[in-house]
């Protein structure tokens, strides 16, 4: 059995099309989720170039560095955090303890490499991701920008519309208006 990590899974799109790649490769996949896959082969049997390609004709990226892999698991918990705003309460959400508790590392030990590699923090990266999540709700045009600010763990409407006209150089209502294509794709937020 090998654990393999794949960088810039953000959906259930992704998990699907990296199970139907290994599979494609005659691999088999045990457990397939967001930057990590299980697979039943042992690694001295994996053609471990022949899943780099594969994996990167669909956009994603095989890590073996362990410092990628642990910031990928940063982003992974994050994202997963913020699109279970159904299920948890984000507004009782401490990242800093969440993230140290899930990758059993310091928290100050997980910024400093995050900010060092990423060239952004993860309190920045966590806004990015909330405001990604607030353009999608907005999107749909189902809630008022009172329910997104108070699920997505908002102190308050306007905290959310300050951040909002920071990170888009928009206002949410003018964001729900045109609507059009202003969503990046998630692992594209801090390539700009």
């Amino acid at each position: 059995m090998t654990n393999l990590y794949i960088k810039n899974m953000v959906c259930p799109r992704c998990i699907k099309v990296v199970r139907e790649e290994l599979e494609k490769l005659n691999l088999t996949p045990l457990s397939v989720k967001l930057g990590e896959v299980q697979i039943a082969e042992s690694r001295d049997v994996i053609d471990f170039k022949k899943i780099e390609q594969a994996l990167l004709k669909e956009g994603f990226e095989l890590l073996e560095d362990n410092n990628a892999k642990l910031i990928e698991s940063i982003k992974t918990t994050i994202i997963n955090t913020i699109r279970g705003y159904k299920e948890i309460d984000l507004s009782s959400v401490t990242f800093s303890s969440l993230l140290s508790r899930e990758l059993g590392k310091e928290y100050t030990s997980l910024s400093s490499l995050f900010s060092k590699v990423e060239s952004i923090t993860i309190e920045h990266y966590i806004i990015l991701q909330k405001i990604e999540m607030a353009k999608e709700l907005l999107t749909y045009g189902e809630l008022t920008l009172s329910e997104i600010a108070f699920l997505l763990g908002y102190s308050s409407v306007q905290h959310l519309s300050r951040q909002f006209k920071r990170v888009t150089g928009m206002t949410a209502s003018n964001f729900a208006k045109q609507s059009s294509s202003q969503r990046k794709p998630i692992d594209k937020l801090i390539s700009d």
